[in-house]
Protein backbone atom coordinates (compact mmCIF):
# COMPACT_ATOMS: atom_id res chain seq x y z
CA UNK A 1 0.00 0.00 0.00
CA UNK A 2 1.23 3.48 -0.62
CA UNK A 3 2.50 6.06 2.12
CA UNK A 4 -0.63 9.01 1.27
CA UNK A 5 0.11 12.60 2.61
CA UNK A 6 -2.36 15.12 2.57
CA UNK A 7 -1.94 18.95 3.89
CA UNK A 8 -4.82 20.48 4.32
CA UNK A 9 -6.66 23.14 6.71
CA UNK A 10 -10.18 22.34 8.71
CA UNK A 11 -12.64 24.67 7.39
CA UNK A 12 -11.24 23.55 3.48
CA UNK A 13 -14.17 21.79 1.55
CA UNK A 14 -11.58 20.81 -1.38
CA UNK A 15 -9.38 19.22 1.52
CA UNK A 16 -12.66 17.20 2.49
CA UNK A 17 -13.57 16.21 -1.09
CA UNK A 18 -9.94 15.46 -1.80
CA UNK A 19 -9.90 13.38 1.81
CA UNK A 20 -13.41 12.04 0.65
CA UNK A 21 -12.19 10.45 -2.19
CA UNK A 22 -9.33 8.89 -0.63
CA UNK A 23 -11.69 7.09 1.87
CA UNK A 24 -13.94 5.74 -0.76
CA UNK A 25 -10.61 4.25 -2.20
CA UNK A 26 -10.47 2.81 1.14
CA UNK A 27 -7.07 4.12 1.67
CA UNK A 28 -5.41 5.57 4.56
CA UNK A 29 -3.47 8.51 4.69
CA UNK A 30 -1.56 10.98 7.20
CA UNK A 31 -3.01 14.14 7.00
CA UNK A 32 -0.94 17.41 7.99
CA UNK A 33 -2.95 19.68 9.44
CA UNK A 34 -1.77 23.51 8.50
CA UNK A 35 -4.79 25.52 9.71
CA UNK A 36 -2.58 27.33 12.45
CA UNK A 37 1.02 26.33 11.58
CA UNK A 38 2.43 29.15 8.44
CA UNK A 39 5.63 27.45 8.71
CA UNK A 40 4.72 23.94 7.89
CA UNK A 41 2.12 25.32 5.23
CA UNK A 42 6.00 27.33 3.56
CA UNK A 43 7.33 23.92 4.20
CA UNK A 44 4.62 22.53 2.64
CA UNK A 45 4.74 24.70 -0.44
CA UNK A 46 8.85 23.75 -0.94
CA UNK A 47 7.73 20.14 -1.60
CA UNK A 48 4.65 21.30 -3.95
CA UNK A 49 6.85 23.06 -6.36
CA UNK A 50 5.80 26.21 -4.86
CA UNK A 51 1.80 25.94 -4.34
CA UNK A 52 0.54 27.35 -1.06
CA UNK A 53 -3.04 26.24 -1.44
CA UNK A 54 -4.74 23.22 0.11
CA UNK A 55 -4.90 20.55 -0.03
CA UNK A 56 -1.48 19.10 -1.51
CA UNK A 57 -1.38 15.27 -1.77
CA UNK A 58 1.75 13.15 -2.04
CA UNK A 59 1.71 9.57 -2.69
CA UNK A 60 4.49 7.47 -1.99
CA UNK A 61 6.83 10.75 -2.62
CA UNK A 62 4.75 11.89 -5.97
CA UNK A 63 3.25 14.51 -5.89
CA UNK A 64 -0.33 14.49 -7.30
CA UNK A 65 -1.41 17.92 -6.71
CA UNK A 66 -4.55 19.36 -4.97
CA UNK A 67 -8.11 18.25 -5.04
CA UNK A 68 -9.07 18.72 -8.76
CA UNK A 69 -5.65 17.23 -9.58
CA UNK A 70 -6.72 14.12 -7.38
CA UNK A 71 -10.30 13.73 -9.12
CA UNK A 72 -8.64 13.89 -12.74
CA UNK A 73 -5.98 11.46 -11.99
CA UNK A 74 -9.04 9.27 -10.99
CA UNK A 75 -10.95 10.03 -13.73
CA UNK A 76 -8.04 8.93 -16.30
CA UNK A 77 -7.63 5.58 -14.52
CA UNK A 78 -4.52 6.87 -12.56
CA UNK A 79 -5.36 6.98 -8.79
CA UNK A 80 -5.78 3.11 -8.10
CA UNK A 81 -2.07 2.28 -9.95
CA UNK A 82 -0.65 4.52 -7.58
CA UNK A 83 -2.52 3.80 -4.39
CA UNK A 84 -1.47 0.23 -4.76
CA UNK A 85 2.13 1.63 -5.32
CA UNK A 86 2.89 1.31 -8.46
CA UNK A 87 4.44 4.25 -9.51
CA UNK A 88 3.05 7.50 -11.01
CA UNK A 89 0.97 6.85 -14.07
CA UNK A 90 -0.77 9.54 -14.37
Amino acid sequence: MAEIVVYSKSYCPYCDAAKALLRQKGVTFREIDLTRDPAGQRAMAQKADGRSTVPQIFIDGFHVGGCDDLHALDSRGGLDPLLAGKGANG
